[in-house]
């Protein structure tokens, strides 16, 4: 009787966490930014997600090819991550999130405590 109930309650875990990890959307993949300037790669890296850019469109920026702009992302809610985001133009690093709505990625690079942030949309390849 005993591992009947042990069976019963380790099946009920492990279905409450596949059945949140199901809810959660998943943001690996290749993103074109909204002007068409530039695409990243999303991936794990570790526990969290990263994002390095994998093309851009003017020659003078190519050096950004390669760059980690996106990364200690971890889970902030369903389809939500926050981390930190680089700004190759700037060369500064910001408090970042993400966040996913269905083929849409919009990623934000904010600072002050979250007082001026800058939003992007990411289109999925």
């Amino acid at each position: 009787m005993k591992r009947p109930l042990y069976q019963a309650l380790m099946a009920t875990i492990c279905s409450t966490f596949l059945i949140g990890a199901a809810r959660a959307g998943d943001a690996s993949g290749t993103w074109l930014r909204d002007n068409g300037e530039s695409k990243v790669k999303i991936g794990s890296c570790g526990a969290a997600l990263c994002g390095s850019v994998t093309w851009v469109k003017e020659a003078a920026k190519q050096g950004s090819v390669g760059k980690r702009v996106f990364y200690d992302m971890v889970p902030d809610g369903d389809n939500k991550w926050k981390g930190k985001a680089f700004n190759p133009d700037d060369g500064k690093t910001y408090t970042g999130t993400m966040t996913l709505n269905g083929d849409k990625l919009t990623t934000a690079g904010c600072m002050l405590g979250g007082l001026i942030c800058r939003s992007v949309t990411w289109a999925r390849q």
